[in-house]
């Protein structure tokens, strides 16, 4: 007796042997999943949604400013990714509320990433020392050990934190930082 199942002869290749045991979705890792991602439309964000989408996922994309939302949308739709977006200034409480409220019947993923950077003003108030130590590693090229980071070299992470890959990873920080010494 000769069996034939369908899917059988699709590709896993770049799957690992868990997507491939436990036949992941061929539409994505994140097919019909729904994807919210704050500060989106530039940078580690869009990357993040670009990624999210290309692994399946219904992104929603949102920035403060419609044309920002609206050129993140049409640059990932003409991708033929499954993207739609809003406008939403993360400090304005209904923004948030609208934000979350009705997408696609739910939500599956928040992806906080509109922020500012808290680091500029403790680095300016750095100490000598400090300083001093940075330009020593420089001058012993320690520093060229570190790789100048992309937004893509965010995505990869967030794409695995929301796949059934890390269904039992909670509470944990992770550094995506390259070579980069930890400060």
């Amino acid at each position: 007796m000769v069996g034939v199942h369908r899917g059988l002869f699709h590709s896993r290749a770049g799957l690992s042997v868990r997507m491939s045991s436990t036949g992941i979705n061929p539409k994505g890792l994140l097919a019909n999943r729904v994807a919210v991602i704050t500060g989106s439309t530039e940078g580690i964000g869009f990357a993040i949604a670009r990624r999210l989408a290309q692994d399946g996922a219904h992104v929603v994309v949102s920035s403060r400013k419609q044309q920002n939302v609206d050129r993140a949308v049409a640059t990932l739709q003409g991708e033929g990714l499954s993207v739609t977006g809003t406008v939403c200034h993360m400090g304005k409480a209904e923004d948030r509320e609208r934000l979350v409220a009705k997408h696609h019947g739910g939500l599956d993923f928040l992806v906080c990433n509109a922020a500012v950077n808290i680091l500029v003003g403790c680095t300016l108030k750095a100490s000598e020392e400090v300083w001093d130590k940075r330009e020593r590693d420089h001058e012993r090229g320690e520093d060229q050990k570190e790789k100048i980071g992309k937004p893509e070299d965010c995505a990869g992470i967030v794409s695995f934190l929301c796949s059934p890959d890390a269904s039992y990873i909670t509470g944990e920080s992770f550094v995506v930082a390259g070579f980069s010494p930890r400060l």
